[in-house]
Protein backbone atom coordinates (compact mmCIF):
# COMPACT_ATOMS: atom_id res chain seq x y z
CA UNK A 1 0.00 0.00 0.00
CA UNK A 2 0.95 3.18 -0.97
CA UNK A 3 2.43 5.66 1.88
CA UNK A 4 0.23 8.09 0.85
CA UNK A 5 -3.17 5.90 1.82
CA UNK A 6 -1.45 3.84 4.44
CA UNK A 7 -1.49 7.67 6.29
CA UNK A 8 -4.87 8.67 5.35
CA UNK A 9 -5.82 5.60 6.72
CA UNK A 10 -4.01 6.13 10.02
CA UNK A 11 -5.65 9.80 10.38
CA UNK A 12 -9.51 8.09 9.74
CA UNK A 13 -8.74 5.31 12.14
CA UNK A 14 -7.35 7.96 15.06
CA UNK A 15 -10.18 10.42 14.30
CA UNK A 16 -12.72 7.43 15.04
CA UNK A 17 -10.74 5.99 18.07
CA UNK A 18 -9.88 9.53 19.55
CA UNK A 19 -11.42 12.74 18.55
CA UNK A 20 -15.21 11.41 17.22
CA UNK A 21 -16.42 9.43 20.38
CA UNK A 22 -15.34 12.91 22.01
CA UNK A 23 -17.20 15.45 19.89
CA UNK A 24 -20.13 17.24 22.09
CA UNK A 25 -19.36 15.09 25.06
CA UNK A 26 -16.04 16.48 26.73
CA UNK A 27 -16.64 16.82 30.30
CA UNK A 28 -15.22 19.32 32.31
CA UNK A 29 -11.57 17.81 32.88
CA UNK A 30 -10.95 16.82 29.36
CA UNK A 31 -10.68 20.45 28.48
CA UNK A 32 -7.26 22.47 29.94
CA UNK A 33 -5.40 25.52 29.05
CA UNK A 34 -2.21 25.15 27.63
CA UNK A 35 -1.24 28.93 28.10
CA UNK A 36 -3.60 31.87 27.65
CA UNK A 37 -6.56 31.79 25.57
CA UNK A 38 -5.32 28.56 24.51
CA UNK A 39 -7.19 25.14 25.41
CA UNK A 40 -6.43 21.71 24.83
CA UNK A 41 -8.34 18.34 25.32
CA UNK A 42 -8.19 15.03 25.89
CA UNK A 43 -9.05 14.32 21.92
CA UNK A 44 -6.14 16.09 21.14
CA UNK A 45 -3.86 14.48 23.51
CA UNK A 46 -4.64 11.20 22.55
CA UNK A 47 -4.82 11.50 18.56
CA UNK A 48 -1.22 13.07 18.38
CA UNK A 49 -0.04 9.96 20.49
CA UNK A 50 -1.73 7.41 18.65
CA UNK A 51 -0.47 9.39 15.38
CA UNK A 52 2.83 9.36 16.49
CA UNK A 53 3.00 5.80 17.16
CA UNK A 54 1.48 4.97 13.59
CA UNK A 55 3.85 7.64 11.55
CA UNK A 56 7.20 6.34 13.74
CA UNK A 57 6.22 2.68 12.02
CA UNK A 58 5.71 4.36 8.63
CA UNK A 59 8.67 6.01 7.87
CA UNK A 60 10.80 4.94 10.81
CA UNK A 61 13.89 7.37 10.01
CA UNK A 62 11.92 10.80 10.50
CA UNK A 63 11.49 12.76 13.31
CA UNK A 64 7.93 13.63 14.38
CA UNK A 65 6.75 16.97 15.33
CA UNK A 66 3.72 17.29 17.18
CA UNK A 67 1.53 20.66 18.11
CA UNK A 68 1.23 19.21 21.40
CA UNK A 69 4.42 17.66 21.80
CA UNK A 70 5.81 20.99 21.39
CA UNK A 71 3.87 22.88 23.58
CA UNK A 72 4.97 20.77 26.36
CA UNK A 73 8.65 20.97 25.00
CA UNK A 74 9.26 23.39 22.75
CA UNK A 75 13.14 22.79 22.16
CA UNK A 76 11.24 20.23 19.80
CA UNK A 77 11.11 22.82 17.07
CA UNK A 78 14.83 23.23 16.97
CA UNK A 79 15.75 21.75 13.49
CA UNK A 80 12.64 21.70 12.42
CA UNK A 81 13.63 22.76 8.84
CA UNK A 82 16.42 20.06 8.63
CA UNK A 83 16.25 16.72 7.79
CA UNK A 84 13.09 14.55 7.38
CA UNK A 85 10.04 15.31 9.47
CA UNK A 86 6.36 14.63 10.29
CA UNK A 87 4.52 17.92 12.08
CA UNK A 88 1.36 16.40 13.14
CA UNK A 89 -1.33 18.57 14.06
CA UNK A 90 -3.67 16.17 15.94
CA UNK A 91 -6.74 18.23 16.23
CA UNK A 92 -7.08 21.20 14.11
CA UNK A 93 -9.25 23.95 15.26
CA UNK A 94 -9.60 22.94 18.98
CA UNK A 95 -11.43 25.64 20.29
CA UNK A 96 -14.31 24.75 17.79
CA UNK A 97 -14.08 21.32 19.11
CA UNK A 98 -13.99 22.22 22.78
CA UNK A 99 -17.42 24.56 21.99
CA UNK A 100 -19.21 21.78 20.20
CA UNK A 101 -18.81 22.64 16.80
CA UNK A 102 -17.26 22.36 13.22
CA UNK A 103 -15.08 22.88 11.54
CA UNK A 104 -11.79 20.65 13.40
CA UNK A 105 -9.72 18.46 11.36
CA UNK A 106 -6.42 16.75 11.31
CA UNK A 107 -3.40 17.57 9.76
CA UNK A 108 0.04 15.61 8.96
CA UNK A 109 2.71 17.01 6.35
CA UNK A 110 5.90 15.30 5.71
CA UNK A 111 8.92 17.47 4.99
CA UNK A 112 11.85 17.59 3.88
CA UNK A 113 14.96 20.09 4.61
CA UNK A 114 11.93 22.52 5.43
CA UNK A 115 10.23 21.88 2.20
CA UNK A 116 6.82 19.84 2.30
CA UNK A 117 6.66 17.14 0.01
CA UNK A 118 3.55 15.41 1.03
CA UNK A 119 0.52 16.91 2.91
CA UNK A 120 -2.92 15.62 4.65
CA UNK A 121 -6.01 17.60 6.03
CA UNK A 122 -9.14 15.42 7.36
CA UNK A 123 -12.00 17.19 7.67
CA UNK A 124 -13.38 14.86 10.93
CA UNK A 125 -17.32 15.54 10.51
CA UNK A 126 -17.37 15.07 6.80
CA UNK A 127 -14.62 12.34 6.20
CA UNK A 128 -13.50 14.72 3.22
CA UNK A 129 -9.78 14.11 2.81
CA UNK A 130 -7.56 16.49 1.09
CA UNK A 131 -4.19 15.50 -0.56
CA UNK A 132 -1.37 17.02 -1.63
CA UNK A 133 2.15 15.52 -2.73
CA UNK A 134 4.99 17.60 -4.20
CA UNK A 135 5.21 18.10 -8.10
CA UNK A 136 1.87 15.55 -8.63
CA UNK A 137 -0.90 17.89 -8.00
CA UNK A 138 -3.78 17.89 -5.37
CA UNK A 139 -6.36 15.85 -4.94
CA UNK A 140 -9.84 15.46 -2.51
CA UNK A 141 -11.05 12.22 -1.78
CA UNK A 142 -8.86 10.68 -4.50
CA UNK A 143 -10.01 13.03 -7.31
CA UNK A 144 -7.35 15.22 -8.58
CA UNK A 145 -8.72 19.28 -8.46
CA UNK A 146 -7.66 22.46 -9.84
CA UNK A 147 -8.72 25.75 -7.82
CA UNK A 148 -10.78 27.94 -8.68
CA UNK A 149 -12.44 31.61 -7.59
CA UNK A 150 -16.23 32.26 -5.96
CA UNK A 151 -16.17 34.51 -8.78
CA UNK A 152 -18.20 37.50 -6.64
CA UNK A 153 -17.86 41.09 -7.77
CA UNK A 154 -15.00 41.80 -5.12
CA UNK A 155 -12.33 38.85 -4.36
CA UNK A 156 -13.55 36.67 -0.92
CA UNK A 157 -10.70 37.28 1.54
CA UNK A 158 -10.46 35.68 5.12
CA UNK A 159 -7.96 37.59 7.27
CA UNK A 160 -6.41 35.84 10.42
CA UNK A 161 -5.81 39.32 11.94
CA UNK A 162 -6.44 38.24 15.75
CA UNK A 163 -3.19 37.87 16.70
CA UNK A 164 -2.12 41.65 15.34
CA UNK A 165 -1.93 44.54 17.69
CA UNK A 166 -5.47 46.42 17.93
CA UNK A 167 -4.21 49.44 15.99
CA UNK A 168 -2.68 47.26 13.22
CA UNK A 169 -5.77 45.17 13.09
CA UNK A 170 -7.90 48.07 12.59
CA UNK A 171 -5.98 49.47 10.07
CA UNK A 172 -5.66 46.17 7.37
CA UNK A 173 -9.49 45.58 8.23
CA UNK A 174 -10.19 49.40 7.19
CA UNK A 175 -7.88 49.12 3.78
CA UNK A 176 -9.34 45.47 2.69
CA UNK A 177 -13.00 46.59 3.33
CA UNK A 178 -12.78 48.91 0.05
CA UNK A 179 -11.26 46.13 -1.62
CA UNK A 180 -12.56 42.50 -0.56
CA UNK A 181 -15.97 40.81 0.54
CA UNK A 182 -14.78 40.04 4.28
CA UNK A 183 -15.94 36.78 6.06
CA UNK A 184 -15.62 35.14 9.13
CA UNK A 185 -12.18 32.87 9.64
CA UNK A 186 -13.57 29.55 10.59
CA UNK A 187 -10.71 29.06 13.18
CA UNK A 188 -9.12 26.26 11.46
CA UNK A 189 -6.75 26.31 9.14
CA UNK A 190 -8.00 22.42 8.18
CA UNK A 191 -10.78 24.29 6.78
CA UNK A 192 -8.88 27.63 5.81
CA UNK A 193 -6.72 25.89 3.19
CA UNK A 194 -9.52 23.73 1.27
CA UNK A 195 -12.19 26.89 1.27
CA UNK A 196 -9.27 28.23 -1.61
CA UNK A 197 -9.47 25.73 -3.78
CA UNK A 198 -13.31 24.78 -3.48
CA UNK A 199 -14.30 28.34 -4.53
CA UNK A 200 -15.65 29.95 -1.47
CA UNK A 201 -12.89 31.95 -0.64
CA UNK A 202 -10.11 33.70 -2.85
CA UNK A 203 -7.58 34.97 -0.33
CA UNK A 204 -6.15 33.60 3.50
CA UNK A 205 -4.07 35.78 5.39
CA UNK A 206 -2.42 34.15 8.84
CA UNK A 207 -0.21 36.35 11.11
CA UNK A 208 1.15 33.19 13.20
CA UNK A 209 2.95 30.19 10.96
CA UNK A 210 3.29 27.36 13.36
CA UNK A 211 4.49 24.31 11.06
CA UNK A 212 1.91 22.04 11.80
CA UNK A 213 -0.79 24.54 10.83
CA UNK A 214 0.59 25.53 7.48
CA UNK A 215 2.86 22.92 5.44
CA UNK A 216 -0.16 20.37 4.81
CA UNK A 217 -2.66 23.23 3.15
CA UNK A 218 0.63 25.41 1.45
CA UNK A 219 1.14 22.56 0.02
CA UNK A 220 -2.35 21.73 -1.16
CA UNK A 221 -2.92 25.00 -2.30
CA UNK A 222 0.07 25.68 -4.02
CA UNK A 223 0.24 21.70 -6.28
CA UNK A 224 -4.11 22.94 -7.14
CA UNK A 225 -2.33 26.21 -8.98
CA UNK A 226 -3.01 28.74 -6.57
CA UNK A 227 -0.08 30.53 -4.32
CA UNK A 228 1.24 30.83 -0.81
CA UNK A 229 4.11 32.62 0.44
CA UNK A 230 5.42 34.09 3.26
CA UNK A 231 4.32 38.14 3.53
CA UNK A 232 8.03 39.09 2.33
CA UNK A 233 7.22 36.89 -1.00
CA UNK A 234 9.55 34.37 -0.35
CA UNK A 235 7.84 30.71 -0.56
CA UNK A 236 6.35 28.84 2.40
CA UNK A 237 9.21 27.10 3.91
CA UNK A 238 9.42 24.91 7.31
CA UNK A 239 11.50 26.79 9.80
CA UNK A 240 13.07 29.49 7.57
CA UNK A 241 12.96 32.90 8.33
CA UNK A 242 9.74 34.17 6.57
CA UNK A 243 6.89 35.18 8.51
CA UNK A 244 3.03 35.54 8.24
CA UNK A 245 1.57 34.06 5.43
CA UNK A 246 -0.54 34.96 2.43
CA UNK A 247 -2.42 32.27 0.82
CA UNK A 248 -4.56 32.78 -2.89
CA UNK A 249 -6.74 30.32 -5.06
CA UNK A 250 -4.26 31.39 -8.33
CA UNK A 251 -1.33 33.59 -8.66
CA UNK A 252 -3.41 36.87 -10.26
CA UNK A 253 -5.46 36.79 -6.69
CA UNK A 254 -2.21 36.72 -4.62
CA UNK A 255 -0.42 39.58 -6.35
CA UNK A 256 -3.68 41.86 -5.87
CA UNK A 257 -3.90 40.34 -2.74
CA UNK A 258 -0.61 41.24 -1.54
CA UNK A 259 -0.51 44.86 -2.77
CA UNK A 260 -3.42 45.65 -0.86
CA UNK A 261 -3.03 43.65 2.57
CA UNK A 262 1.09 43.48 2.66
CA UNK A 263 1.12 47.05 1.02
CA UNK A 264 -1.20 48.29 3.92
CA UNK A 265 1.12 46.72 6.56
CA UNK A 266 3.93 48.01 4.59
CA UNK A 267 2.54 51.59 4.52
CA UNK A 268 1.24 51.83 8.39
CA UNK A 269 5.03 50.79 9.51
CA UNK A 270 6.22 53.58 7.21
CA UNK A 271 4.13 56.09 8.92
CA UNK A 272 4.68 54.79 12.71
CA UNK A 273 8.52 55.59 11.42
CA UNK A 274 8.06 58.97 10.37
CA UNK A 275 6.35 59.98 13.49
CA UNK A 276 8.58 58.61 15.90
Amino acid sequence: MSLHREVGLLMEAVAQRAIIPRFQRLAGGDVTEKSPGEVVTSADLEAERLLAEGLANLCPGARIVGEEAVSADPGLLSGVGQGLVWLVDPLDGTANFAAGRAPFGVMVALVENGAPQMGWMLDVVTGRMCFAAAGQGAFIDEQRIRAHSPGARRPVAALGTQFLDPHRREHVHAHASRHFERVPIPRCAAESYPRLVLGENDLALFQRSLPWDHAAGALFVNEAGGRVTHWDRSPYRVGGSGTGILAASSHHLWEFGAEVLLGAEARLANMEELIR
